[in-house]
């Protein structure tokens, strides 16, 4: 796979990286609302016909979501234009539709339950077998892939990314409204998504036979259909040769899109340095990964943290502060050390998306008022 900036089609993902270059690419998951009343439409599938000349959308578990993925890329702007030209396309084919392109978590105002459930087979079976938890899951989550050169080393970066995540989806969170209320959250999303019995951080595994054993158990148990449906918040992709990081909330623009990629790529990265030099993992324990968690996604960054390594609570900008301690030396590696300043920065003036959406919430008087901001948020351009 060259280094360069030209964009490569998505069935390349599958090609994993080259002998020099750590790749990466982002899935976004997004919304489509009426801009009257902010309920979902169910026009995806149409949406994806007028599309399908396209490389990059697909269907969702909800026919009011919609998904774009773009191609691998191997330097920040390479990604950055992909993101531009997937919500741009997007965005414009849902105007077309009469409805607007959303990046939140969860929908402000109310969604509809399995009736809007996409065709297929494969999420019939979901319905089947987790009615309950199906009918609630149309949130949206954006996921990074970052190309690793094995399944073994691949688990053993997991166990390495575990302390991390808390800090990734408090950066992330946008989904604090739904059902027309403010539901307390920051990420409404992670609660509603942790309800899946799959839905959790990764154990430490030593190689991909224990990883695989895991995932296996999991299916036997009946708590996922297959292994696609084993949603933990990172996990080897199943379908490429990759580390998929699932925890972040779909975030409310591009530039913050662009700081949890590229974090996570730079945590890969310093994964597989520290393996390499034989460098032993600081343990966290679950307990404390988990209410790392809980915390993140009640708080944000607004407010109080857990650190993994300890379990004591701790302003959550410290731990972004530790975070970017541990992957120093990675990102200079990679030449993204002055992309995530100013992605930072643009985040400490901004807040967060559930920051924003708060701060709409409180300042607009009418539905289509909040609609049109959260569409403004998304807007490729701003």
């Amino acid at each position: 796979m060259p280094a360069t900036n030209s964009v490569q089609t998505p069935s390349q993902l599958e090609l994993g990286p080259a002998a020099g270059t750590v790749t990466f690419g982002v899935e976004e998951e997004f919304l489509l609302l009426d801009p009257l009343i902010g309920w979902p439409v169910p026009v995806a599938p149409a949406l994806l016909r007028l599309l399908r000349d396209h490389s990059g959308p697909r269907a969702e578990l909800m026919r009011y979501q919609f998904e774009t993925a773009t191609a691998v890329c191997t330097n920040t702007g390479q990604l950055r234009r992909e993101l531009v030209r997937l919500r741009t396309l997007a965005a414009s084919g849902a105007r077309s539709m009469g409805c607007r392109l959303i990046a939140s978590g969860t929908a402000p105002f109310g969604a509809h339950g399995l009736s809007a459930l996409s065709a297929g087979p494969r999420y019939r079976a979901m319905a089947l077998r987790h009615p309950t938890l199906t009918a609630i899951s149309g949130v949206c989550g954006c996921h990074v892939h970052v190309g690793v050169p094995s399944r073994d080393l691949g688990v053993r970066v997991l166990a390495r990314l575990r302390p991390w995540l808390a800090t990734l989806l408090a950066i992330s969170a946008n989904s604090p409204i739904a059902g027309a209320r403010d539901t307390g959250w920051a990420s409404h999303r992670y609660e509603v998504h942790s309800q899946w019995p799959t839905a959790r951080a990764p154990e430490v595994w030593r190689d991909a036979i224990e990883y695989d054993q895991a995932v296996q158990q999991f299916l036997r148990r009946g708590a996922a259909i297959d292994e696609r449906s084993v949603y933990l918040l990172a996990r080897l992709s199943p379908r490429c040769p990759t580390v998929e990081v699932r925890v972040a909330d779909t975030c409310p623009d591009i530039d913050t899109t662009m700081l949890v990629a590229t974090l996570v790529r730079a945590l890969v990265t310093a994964a597989v340095t520290e393996i390499h030099a034989g460098v032993p993992p600081v343990p966290a324990l679950r307990p404390w990964v988990v209410d790392g968690l809980l915390a993140a996604a009640r708080n944000g960054l607004d407010g109080l943290g857990v650190d993994p390594f300890t379990g004591h609570t701790t302003p959550a900008w410290d731990l972004v502060a530790r975070l970017l301690d541990q992957v120093g030396k990675a990102l200079a590696q990679l030449g993204d050390t002055a992309t995530v300043d100013s992605l930072l920065a643009r985040l400490r003036e901004r807040g967060t998306g559930a920051a924003r959406q708060r701060r709409l919430w409180i300042s607009t008087a009418s539905v289509p008022e909040v609609v049109a901001g959260l569409a403004a948020m998304t807007d490729a351009t701003h």
